[in-house]
């Protein structure tokens, strides 16, 4: 947002004045101000300094008793510098920023002059108004004057009336005549600031556009096309810039369409006219003259109504409102536009300008500079190589320490990464391989061979060496699985990480940093612990008929739900059947609230349950029977069913025991084993992630001990600079000297140079 200048016509110290001067030290011309008076006065100690260096340096060259130190002719140098530094003083003491605004006849260029100045000082109207080039400044004195080209006569002036008579009434005056307006800067904060403004006349009058430039153009730093709003831009105007353009290097240019108050009375086409001037203007700023990129040619086109402007400052300034009188809508809208404007144009001028003014000079100063401290170091030549070598060698070691630090942290941070993934890819393999095991676990438990007796004592011992068994033929065959990629694996991250790490030691180290790594050493421990994980198993090796009542209920149903459905059998038999009938009134069960196999525990339950009811109906059964198939199939099938009784009985040796104990145990262990899977995983990760770990941390003390020995090197480096320090002269105070002037050129040059760039 613009800053707004208050401004009042008498001159009255008072709380109002100071308000006014807080606001004026904000505005971006200060700029340039203060870069005046910084670069002023480097050159005022720039002098002194150089006068004190050529009496040093005269008065060693003349006297006998030293061996020549110094020679003629860097005397006679250093004596020149005094005339041409005193030269450049004067012109830096008369540099200010400079605004030229240019445009067709009546399109309001001295109006917004006006508007900028808060007061009427150039005369404005209908016509060509300005006849010459008029150059407003600000006067230290109270009273406004006019000085013409090749005259020093102060022609006084009191109002706008006097200014525009005085004007035409001088004969000698052409289109091509400058005329100084030197208006008090009492009356006008904008003048304060070393701000000089032209206005010119109609570029559509005149065809001496050539010498125009070349005379009033070349040391500008802003240029300000006022354009009319009701109107597109008209090829002289286009013309005129595009000359500018080839004599100057990317000028700054603004665009003001001035009397946009007009398209208040068409607000519906308001948008419309609008954008197609900003189309316009910002095609002839960026495409045809490439003054500016398209981002930033917004910030150099303005819709504004100057005699708006200016009126509602000077009603302002007596004390009236701001928004009074007749105004079109809009007006604190073109009001802000206009007060952006000013804020970005003084953004612009002070930043140019500076750069333009002010960096040539500075350019000179620093070459001044640096050969007065190239003749000062050359007086004691072998001190001063001797602490330069030395400061060489600590901005070695300090560039080798900080990238080291800087190395050591992106090393630490890919090595974590590699570690996370070689950790996840082990977690993965073991995973998968534990899981393959399981699947073949029958195998491994038919390996085991050992005495089998269904004895507690025996089970025990039996159970106990299984479980070694177990835990060795897992471990082998993870370890056949795994461990080789693994290894394999481990050491190739092991031997990125010595690579990555060797050119952060010195050459004599390089060659011994893999030495405290141990190699082929590493081995995985996946400790299943077989002997705890199966501790709660609990077998079953008693003989059960293969076609006996319970084995045909577990085959038909599965173990599970035939233990169900043997247990409801035996509570259904025990109990007692009711002496009264079960009342029919009783809700039936849900549909869909059993499963298949509860339903077919349920049936086979419930049979039991009805063939032990009453002895008669199996003497019914047998009799039914009997009549049908005939007593000697009876007697057959019964015959059978009593052989296969008797030779299940007879084969039901130990062996058979061991063969039921070994398939039990095996569907036990793979239901206990699959639920370390997960955890066998993550441990054998966590066992690669330490070893990776432990081996980084190994090669960080090597180059802990580097940037130990760097760290001693340069505290040496630094208490031999310090004696060198002790033994400067006068010569080496003088070269001091030349190098902090070097210093303040370097920072004006960062301050307001490269911030101009």
């Amino acid at each position: 947002m613009s800053l707004m200048f208050s401004r009042s016509h008498p001159v009255v110290i008072g709380k109002k004045d100071k308000r006014l001067m807080a606001e004026i030290n904000a505005s971006p011309l200060k700029h340039f101000v203060t870069a005046k008076k910084k670069i002023n006065g480097i050159f005022d100690q720039l002098a002194s300094y150089i006068k004190e260096s050529a009496t040093f340096l005269k008065e060693t060259y003349q006297d006998g008793e030293l061996d020549p130190i110094t020679t003629e002719e860097q005397v006679l140098e250093v004596t020149g510098y005094l005339s041409k530094v005193g030269g450049i003083s004067e012109v830096l003491a008369r540099r200010h920023m400079k605004v030229a605004f240019f445009g067709r006849t009546s399109n309001g260029k001295s109006t917004v002059i006006n508007a900028m100045l808060r007061d009427k000082v150039l005369p404005s109207g209908i016509g060509h108004t300005t006849n010459c080039f008029l150059r407003v400044e600000g006067s230290d004195g109270n009273e406004a004057y006019l000085l013409t080209e090749g005259s020093e006569e102060k022609r006084n002036i009191k109002t706008v009336n006097h200014l525009a008579h005085a004007l035409h009434q001088d004969d000698q005056l052409t289109a091509g005549s400058l005329v100084s307006v030197m208006w008090p800067k009492m009356k006008c904060a904008l003048l304060r600031d070393d701000l000089v403004l032209v206005d010119s006349p109609g570029i559509d009058v005149t065809t001496e556009l050539d010498s125009w430039i070349d005379k009033f153009c070349l040391d500008a730093d802003v240029f300000v096309l006022v354009a009319n709003s009701e109107s597109t831009l008209m090829q002289t105007e286009k013309q005129f810039f595009h000359k500018v353009n080839e004599r100057l290097s990317q000028p700054n240019i603004f665009i003001l369409n001035n009397r946009w108050d007009a398209s208040a009375s068409e607000p519906e086409y308001m948008d419309e006219v609008r954008r197609q001037h900003m189309d316009r203007c910002t095609s002839f700023l960026v495409d045809e003259l490439g003054v500016v990129d398209r981002a930033r040619a917004t910030d150099r086109i303005f819709f504004v109504s100057a005699k708006e402007v200016l009126n509602a400052r000077i009603q302002k300034a007596q004390g009236m409102p701001e928004g009074g009188g007749a105004l079109a809508e809009g007006f604190q809208a073109r009001m802000f536009e206009f007060q952006n404007f000013e804020r970005r144009f003084e953004e612009c001028i002070s930043q140019s300008a500076v750069k333009t003014k002010f960096e040539q000079h500075t350019v000179r100063a620093k070459q001044i500079s640096e050969t007065l401290r190239r003749i000062m170091g050359a007086v004691h030549v072998s001190a001063t190589e001797q602490r330069v070598h030395c400061l060489n060698q600590r901005e070695e070691r300090m560039d080798r320490l900080e990238f080291i630090e800087n190395q050591l942290d992106l090393l630490t941070q890919d090595c974590k990464s590699k570690i996370k993934q070689i950790t996840e890819e082990v977690e993965r393999q073991v995973s998968n391989a534990m899981a393959e095991e399981i699947r073949h676990l029958s195998m491994l438990v038919d390996d085991f061979h050992l005495d089998f007796h269904p004895s507690q004592v025996v089970l025990k011992v039996y159970k106990s060496e299984l479980h070694k068994h177990l835990e060795e033929g897992l471990g082998r065959n993870m370890s056949e699985r795994c461990s080789v990629t693994i290894t394999s694996s481990l050491q190739k991250t092991q031997q990125e990480m010595i690579d990555s790490l060797q050119p952060l030691l010195p050459p004599a180290e390089r060659g011994r940093v893999d030495l405290p790594i141990p190699r082929q050493c590493f081995s995985l421990s996946y400790d299943l612990n077989c002997d705890r994980l199966c501790t709660d198993f609990q077998e079953d090796v008693g003989f059960h008929f293969s076609l006996g009542w319970t084995m045909l209920v577990s085959r038909f149903l599965g173990p599970k739900n035939g233990r169900r459905a043997l247990v409801g059998c035996s509570d259904q038999v025990s109990r007692q059947m009711p002496i009264t009938p079960v009342s029919t009134s009783l809700p039936p069960l849900p549909q869909g609230s059993m499963t298949q196999e509860e339903l077919m525990v349920s049936m086979v339950t419930g049979l039991a349950s009805l063939t032990s009811r009453t002895s008669m109906g199996i003497i019914v059964v047998g009799g039914v029977v009997w009549k049908a198939v005939g007593w000697r199939l009876i007697a057959l099938t019964v015959g059978m069913y009593g052989l296969l009784y008797v030779y299940e009985r007879l084969t039901w040796t130990n062996r058979a025991k061991e063969r039921t104990f070994k398939r039990q145990f095996v569907d036990y262990a793979a239901e206990k084993l699959q639920l370390i899977v997960s955890y066998t995983g993550s441990n054998c990760s966590h066992q690669v992630q330490q070893e990776l770990a432990g081996t980084f941390a190994q090669l960080c003390q090597q180059v802990d001990v580097t940037r130990q020995n760097l760290d001693v090197e340069i505290k040496d480096l630094n208490k031999k600079i310090e004696q060198l320090d002790s033994l400067q002269s006068k010569a080496k105070l003088l070269r001091n000297k030349a190098g902090w002037l070097d210093s303040e050129l370097n920072m004006f040059t960062q301050q307001y140079l490269q911030q101009s760039s």
